[in-house]
């Protein structure tokens, strides 16, 4: 049985406040809490309803695990139709970044981007193309937020995601910095060269005008109807596909 302590503090896990105070996020669902569990990330409990006991203890039986009902899942849960399971999990403290980890390799870079829904894409999006890293804004729509943790689909657990300062931090990593901008060069016909940051922006606004004078290469994706701009998500998932593309050649 949950206590009231528990319930308040499971249900304040919802806002970011809480979440930095108490460095918990939740995770959802039986399939993305099973990525959490075979990942470095350290679950404080899972809290799960009778049905899906044999399903996870056939994972594992080291972690701290308490039964509770459906009625009581309803009440710590932020979907509208909760799951069978929910793992409260530690946020880790990632070390800072430097050259030497992102050498030869493609990192995305998010700049203000704000939707929940795009975030989590991208994230599933970096982990099908074998991305390791993401860097983000600090403005950039918190990663642990449960709406993004849900659209990750557990790919979350396999992703290292970076918040700085772009301004002052893109420049120390000596990497090319690929722009994603209307007035860019056509991706299919460019040479993105082996490694790099890919630098996209907000749903709205694109880069906004600093970021833009760090770029060594504008991008685009061209278009050929008349829609105004691709959605974010998309446009990363693009991006990623022809860097993938261009070295499997």
């Amino acid at each position: 049985m949950l206590s009231k302590s528990q319930v308040s503090l499971l249900k304040s896990l919802q806002q970011k406040k809480f979440r930095r105070e108490h460095s918990l996020f939740v995770v959802e669902g039986l399939k993305s809490v099973s990525e959490f569990m075979t990942s470095s990330y350290a679950i404080q409990t899972i809290y799960h309803t009778p049905a899906a006991s044999s399903k996870l203890y056939q994972l594992s039986k080291k972690i701290n695990f308490q039964e509770i009902t459906a009625t009581e899942l309803e009440k710590i849960s932020s979907l509208t139709t909760p799951q069978e399971v929910l793992a409260v999990i530690r946020i880790p403290e990632w070390p800072a970044l430097d050259n030497k980890q992102l050498l030869k390799k493609f990192t995305l870079v998010l700049d203000g981007v704000q939707d929940p829904g795009n975030m989590g894409t991208i994230i599933r999006t970096a982990d099908w193309f074998g991305i390791q890293h993401i860097i983000c804004s600090q403005d950039t729509v918190d990663v642990y937020n449960p709406k993004v943790v849900q659209a990750t689909m557990g790919s979350l657990a396999r992703i290292n995601v970076h918040y700085a300062d772009l301004t002052k931090l893109l420049p120390q990593l000596n990497l090319p910095l690929l722009g994603a901008m209307l007035d860019g060069e056509n991706i299919y016909a460019t040479d993105l060269g082996n490694e790099g940051l890919i630098v996209m922006g907000n749903e709205g606004n694109g880069l906004r005008a600093d970021i833009q004078q760090l770029i060594n290469k504008k991008i685009t994706i061209p278009r050929i109807g008349q829609a105004e701009s691709l959605n974010v998500a998309i446009a990363t998932a693009l991006f990623c596909s022809e860097i993938s593309r261009k070295r499997l050649q």
